[in-house]
């Protein structure tokens, strides 16, 4: 079986040449960066194959240390980009954006006014359109109440492949409170074409592995969306308990997976939907 982690994150402390944004939008995971060969330390004793890249937001709209990693690792990396809708030009790079090397798709958070107010203003009307034109898979971070906003996106653009980061949750919110709105994501099962990516599910439990307080709220998403419409990720750097223990709540301790879902949810599902065929390209 080809297991993928469908997110985490990779980048180097600020450079004078690789300046970082200053506008609040979110503080680094840890202080000294995560590097490429820090990662493959935690996949290869738990047998995880690949991970997909998604530069951090307080990096700024870059991309460059992600593809870095990538190009030295190409096998175990690939890269779903940022990229900044208000530039100058900016919805002109999408007919080639597949194109770069080791770039699968792209990414945006919706984690600042500016951004949030871009829902409203069309801001991003280009971009999903783009990516729906395209065939540019976008992994989009809707938390909490902001998935009212995904109908109206996906309803428009039904060719477009839409990954909901999280689950759809607030990432800071553990316990009940982080599934007191979870009707909100399942209301999009009726879209064929939006996903869920489960990354960083332990951080949401009061538990210790094996997390059973969150298993009810999986079994939902999982009765909802099917194994596969779901990607296992860990966003390791946040992650709450081991890389290995978040890898087993889906390899062990949710009966309800089949070994055939199990396949899916662990790797298939991301490779279909990211087009990363199971064989590399």
């Amino acid at each position: 079986m080809l297991i993928t982690d469908a997110q985490i994150h990779l980048w180097e402390p600020e450079r004078a040449d690789r300046p970082w944004p200053k506008d609040g939008r979110a503080t680094p995971h840890r202080p000294n960066g995560f590097t490429a060969e820090q990662m493959l330390a935690e996949m290869d004793p738990v047998g995880v194959d690949r991970a997909v890249i998604v530069p951090p937001s307080w990096v700024g709209e870059t991309n460059a240390y992600a593809l870095e990693a990538a190009a030295m690792y190409p096998t175990r990396f690939a890269v779903m980009g940022r990229f900044d809708p208000a530039a100058r030009g900016a919805n002109d790079q999408l007919a080639g954006w597949l194109q770069q090397p080791h770039m699968l798709g792209i990414r945006v958070t919706f984690n600042t006014p500016t951004l949030v107010a871009g829902l409203d203003n069309g801001m991003f009307d280009g971009l999903w359109a783009g990516c729906a034109r395209y065939g540019v898979p976008v992994m989009a971070l809707f938390a909490g109440p902001l998935l009212t906003r995904v109908p109206p996106i996906v309803e428009r653009q039904p060719d477009l492949k839409l990954i909901i980061d999280h689950m759809g949750r607030i990432p800071s919110s553990h316990g009940p409170e982080a599934f007191a709105d979870l009707d909100l994501l399942l209301a999009l099962e009726r879209f064929p074409n939006v996903w869920v990516k489960t990354s960083c599910a332990p951080t949401h439990s009061e538990e210790p592995y094996p997390y059973r307080d969150i298993q009810p709220h999986l079994r939902r998403i999982y009765d909802a969306f099917g194994a596969r419409r779901l990607l296992w990720g860990t966003d390791i750097t946040r992650l709450r308990g081991t890389y290995q223990e978040c890898l087993s709540l889906f390899q062990k301790e949710l009966d309800f997976l089949s070994a055939d879902d199990k396949e899916w949810i662990l790797g298939k599902s991301a490779a279909e939907v990211l087009g990363w065929p199971e064989n590399g390209r």
